[in-house]
């Protein structure tokens, strides 16, 4: 039986440290029955200088190294030890070693079990911590600094408990703890950060916000970008804190009756990030994972990106967790009218513009439009999307998927190739992935994937004009796209599957965020892929940036690829172009003037900052860069704000 000993005294505190034994699989527990005696062999505490050449357990002793900043780690939230149990670790005082231990085992130890396993390092059995992966003196180590005194001889589960993430998480944890419901692991994946400035921004999200995940995730990619930034200027870090705290959060409650008369209660969101450079822009989204943390990342990318674009905008995101789909015209009228109804207050020309998102497309818009206007009194189109003006058809719908094809040439025209004759896989068959398809076609490009909820088609002959029309008709019908294989028996569809193993020379996500892990990213890989257009926002698991960029994939982020959308909202708010018919043609070349000046200013940004241009994530650091510097500009100019 192994144990770990940080103190010289265990009387009466014994009783609550977590006794492991080897399992016989890896990573795995042995449980003992109730009441089986064990024993308890006492080592010394790694950090007691006076017991330094004392084996650990029973096994040789190897010392552990201290490192000031350690490499990426995997932080899973998902211990659970009470509150008891952790003043009573706290009490421990100096005394007399004991040679061993004879107790009975007890119920309460199962659940205080989950923090660790044993394994193996360098020959030398040892008790790891569950949430970091790490043991010894390692353990106290965390990416954020030490958060234990080194004169306090303390157990490892001691150390544990006191890390600063795992307090706050075992807080978050205990409060929505549902005894009905089984606890999900979600993992925070902490990077590791060259200066303390940059490191210490990311401690203060990490404290005030740990259970966002996706926000955290976010804000570690841009702040990892913008290091060289804050290493040239104390001020940026300053202005970069102030950022990244939202100007305006909202959450409010959405009852709404269903057509067999039951009362459903969804909940809201609109998060205002910021508006230094003008009236908020960003996407409404409806769909079941939609929470805080969510509305808060889209409105932080909305806000880099409305930065990017060569138009004065602010960024704000939102949405519920209501699912469309299965629903009748009637129950979603009902339920974009009772949204409205509390979000109307909030809206306006001068102060924010909703647009499309997941989930939310021209019918929803126009619910939520008509709703506006009657309770608003008036008619300025506030809203972006098309029919909002009713004056003739709108190009804002096929900006977003135009504008990433446009983003690709630009791409390969400085590696002097073009699009015509390559491969290419897309995820998604929302409005932004239709799209891509359609004007890849134009380029004379194969794509030969598409994708939903349930799994992917592909078809390796590629899909042509006539095939994209019936994938069309497909979608417009609400069908699976299994129905395309009754007229091309020769694809292929696969169920609980994504598309990025297939053989390809680029790569459109365009479903969700993290839709491609460390698996897929090396699949992507040994399919041939070299760029990878993002066309929905935070496409990639930081794992999965990380095998992209070691194998030099080179990688054109949402927040410059995907900002045809903001062109074509601009176009529609401005009244000049809002009282003409313009032309596909011209609104074309208005698109792919804009895509080339964020193209441009991206790769200006990185080299200014020493970045090199063949750098396969030049265009995401130098995206980053140019947009904060950008806010910054305007956050200086205008004060504390």
């Amino acid at each position: 039986m192994l144990a770990s000993g940080r103190g010289s005294e265990m009387n009466s505190t014994m009783d609550e440290i977590n006794l492991l034994r080897q399992a016989a699989q890896r990573h795995q527990l042995v449980m003992r029955g109730i009441g089986e005696e064990i024993d308890l062999e006492i080592g010394a505490g790694d950090d007691d200088p006076s017991f330094a050449g004392t084996p650990l357990v029973t096994v040789p002793h190897q010392e552990c190294s201290v490192e000031e900043h350690e490499d990426h780690k995997q932080l899973l939230l998902v211990s659970q030890v009470s509150g008891e149990d952790q003043q009573e670790l706290g009490k421990m005082t100096h005394a007399k070693r004991k040679k061993k231990v004879v107790k009975k085992w007890r119920e309460e130890w199962a659940d205080t079990y989950k923090w660790a396993y044993v394994d193996v390092h360098d020959g030398t059995t040892r008790i790891f911590c569950s949430v970091c992966r790490e043991y010894g003196r390692k353990h106290r180590r965390n990416p954020y600094g030490n958060e234990g005194s080194r004169n306090m001889q303390m157990s490892a589960l001691e150390e544990h408990n006191n890390s600063l993430l795992h307090k706050e998480a075992l807080r978050l944890q205990m409060a929505s703890k549902d005894k009905s419901l089984p606890l999900i692991e979600r993992p925070v994946f902490v990077k590791a950060l060259m200066s303390k400035t940059a490191g210490s921004i990311v401690e203060s999200i990490l404290r005030r916000d740990p259970h966002e995940a996706e926000f955290l995730q976010s804000v570690q990619e841009v702040v990892n970008s913008l290091e060289p930034v804050l290493l040239k200027s104390s001020q940026y870090a300053h202005i970069l804190e102030r950022l990244l705290e939202p100007e305006r959060m909202i959450i409010f409650r959405v009852p709404w009756v269903d057509d067999k008369g039951e009362t459903h209660v969804n909940r809201g969101f609109r998060v205002r990030f910021s508006q230094v450079l003008g009236p908020c822009r960003g996407g409404l989204r409806f769909h079941p994972t939609m929470n805080l943390s969510v509305a808060k990342f889209i409105a932080f990318e909305q806000t880099l990106k409305n930065a990017l674009s060569p138009y004065k905008l602010g960024g704000a995101g939102g949405g519920s967790d209501f699912d469309p789909k299965g629903r009748s015209e009637n129950e979603i009228m009902r339920f974009c009218q009772s949204f409205m109804d509390e979000l109307y207050r909030y809206l306006g020309v001068d102060q924010d513009l909703p647009a499309e998102d997941m989930g939310v497309g021209p019918r929803e818009m126009g619910y939520l439009f008509g709703r506006y206007r009657r309770l608003a009194g008036n008619f300025q189109g506030n809203f972006t999307g098309p029919k909002i003006f009713w004056s003739g058809s709108s190009l804002r719908t096929e900006a977003t998927g135009y504008g990433l094809v446009f983003f690709a040439r630009l791409i390969l025209a400085d590696m002097n190739k073009e699009l015509k004759g390559l491969r290419c896989v897309v995820s998604g068959a929302g409005k932004i992935a239709m799209h891509v398809l359609e004007k890849l076609l134009a380029c004379g490009a194969i794509p030969i994937t598409i994708s939903d909820s349930k799994g992917y088609l592909v078809d390796d002959d590629g899909i042509d004009f006539v095939k994209f029309s019936l994938l069309r008709d497909i979608k417009a019908q609400q069908k699976s796209l299994r129905e395309y294989l009754k007229s091309y028996p020769r694809a292929k569809y696969f169920e609980d599957a994504k598309p990025w193993q297939e053989p390809c020379d680029i790569a459109f996500p365009c479903a969700s965020q993290n839709e491609i892990d460390q698996s897929d990213a090396v699949a992507l890989i040994n399919a041939g892929c070299r760029i990878l257009i993002e066309g929905s926002n935070m496409p990639c698991t930081p794992e999965a940036s990380d095998v992209l960029r070691k194998a030099k994939v080179l990688v054109a982020p949402a927040k410059a690829a995907s900002a045809g959308g903001v062109a074509g909202g601009e176009h529609e708010l401005n009244h000049e172009y809002n009282s003409m018919q313009w032309s596909a043609e011209y609104f074309e070349s208005k698109l792919q003037d804009m895509m080339k000046q964020t193209y441009e200013r991206s790769l200006k940004a990185s080299s200014d900052y020493g970045i090199l241009k063949d750098c396969p994530e030049a265009l995401v650091h130098g995206g980053n860069i140019s947009a904060f510097l950008t806010l910054a500009q305007a956050m200086n100019d205008q004060g504390c704000v």
